[in-house]
């Protein structure tokens, strides 16, 4: 049964949050979760599970933490994949995603930020200082990283309403950068003992890495069938569920991932796509496409073509690389956790050559016919990076399609007429 949102007023009302205001999100998201995802024919079975934690997004798993918390547990709010999740949960605490996708939230976050912010760190902003969502209302402390100066700068507003833990990325990946890093997680894991009051050892961080690869490999797994001739589950589907690892409780999470990977395995058995066979493949790169941004991917698909992956932080970057298991203490811990993390392409890096080296790699391993590049407007470390990125893949002979979007419906039409252009063109290849 789909639960209403409605059932967990008394919780948003302890949390202090603006019902009011947060009312009028909630009639939102249904309608929109429901044009997008419910419309979709033969959609697997088990992505009932990930309709529902959408569809109470602000309920399920918010009561969860909540009463975590009453039982001593703290709560880490984290904005960026390179945040390590392994150390939260090896201090005993819970790490969960911030909501920093929807249009809602912008209008709030330009009370405090220039209008020429993207809009991921203007609907962060705005979520909390608005009090409409709950993981903001919840957490004990946010963790937020320097991968761009817009964020590092909406921290300082954000440390004015919750406490904000800084981690300071390095630029480069050169072999001193890595120790960098290597030494910024030796001081979170600090932080995160003295936030939980729970000493980390071998054996916790040991069980933390193993807990994160397991999701990892639950990912992996639901991606590979995203290779296949004849995908036998939608684009948009997968994005929905790489989407919700970063809020769901992560062993419940891989559980139910391999449950939808079992049933897609018999698809392929039964031969049973989402496609019709022939189907043109596109691949997505560029900025993340955080709940509810599904805009582009609806787009796409509803001109029947598949959208086979994504190279973004909400996509095949999140869970690309496992952390070494076969460490034995604590530091060797640590420094695999900086090689594992330092390996993600992100266009905050200079330079970036292995993103580049990336996508290439995931032209060919999901055998997509054309990459669309998607820039969130007024996001600078992935628009310059754009130029480079066509360059190159056009160099290739990969066709390429550079976008700049942000969370709003007003460039909906714009967008179609140029996605259908791109694809003529995919048709003549």
């Amino acid at each position: 049964m789909v639960l209403k949102m409605t059932d967990y007023r008394e919780m948003w009302k302890n949390l202090n949050m603006d019902i009011e205001t947060h009312d009028q999100l909630c009639k939102v998201l249904p309608q929109a979760f429901g044009d997008v995802y419910l419309s979709q024919v033969n959609q697997p079975e088990n992505m009932a599970y990930y309709n529902t934690v959408v569809l109470n997004i602000h309920g399920i798993r918010p009561a969860e933490l909540v009463e975590a918390q009453k039982k001593g547990v703290k709560v880490f709010g984290t904005f960026c994949v390179y945040v390590p999740d392994e150390i939260v949960f090896a201090a005993g605490g819970i790490a969960t995603g911030l909501c920093g996708g929807s249009q809602f939230w912008v209008h709030s976050g330009e009370k405090v930020l220039p209008t020429n912010t993207c809009s991921l760190i203007k609907a962060s902003v705005g979520a909390r200082i608005d009090r409409t969502c709950p993981f903001f209302s919840i957490a004990d402390i946010f963790v937020g990283e320097t991968t761009c100066d817009g964020k590092k700068k909406a921290w300082e507003i954000l440390n004015k309403f919750t406490q904000v833990y800084v981690m300071e990325l390095p630029q480069q990946k050169r072999a001193k950068d890595v120790t960098a890093w290597a030494q910024e997680i030796r001081e979170f894991l600090i932080k995160a003992e003295e936030i939980t009051g729970n000493k980390v050892t071998v054996e916790s961080l040991g069980k933390a890495i193993k807990l994160v690869n397991n999701k990892r490999r639950a990912l992996q797994r639901l991606y590979s069938f995203r290779k296949l001739p004849n995908p036998p589950i939608s684009g948009k589907d997968c994005l929905l569920v790489s989407q919700i690892a970063f809020y769901d409780d992560p062993v419940r999470f891989t559980e139910m991932t391999n449950k939808l990977c079992d049933e897609l395995d018999q698809r392929v058995r039964d031969n049973v796509s989402v496609y019709a066979s022939g189907a043109k493949r596109v691949l997505f790169t560029g900025t993340p496409m955080a709940i509810p941004n599904w805009k582009l991917h609806h787009i796409v698909e509803s001109e029947m073509v598949a959208v086979v992956g994504e190279e973004t932080c909400t996509g095949i970057r999140y869970f690309d690389n496992l952390v070494d298991e076969s460490q034995t203490t604590l530091e060797g811990m640590i420094h695999a956790l900086a090689e594992r993390y330092m390996k993600i392409n992100c266009a905050c890096f200079t330079p970036n050559i292995a993103r580049i080296d990336d996508i290439k790699r995931y032209v060919r391993e999901y055998k997509a016919d054309g990459v669309i590049d998607v820039n969130l407007k007024f996001c600078t470390l992935y628009d310059v990076e754009g130029y480079l990125l066509e360059e190159a893949l056009k160099k290739d002979g990969i066709t390429v399609l550079g976008l700049e979007t942000d969370y709003s419906d007003g460039d909906f039409a714009q967008l179609r007429t140029r996605v259908e252009a791109f694809l003529e063109i995919l048709n003549n290849c």
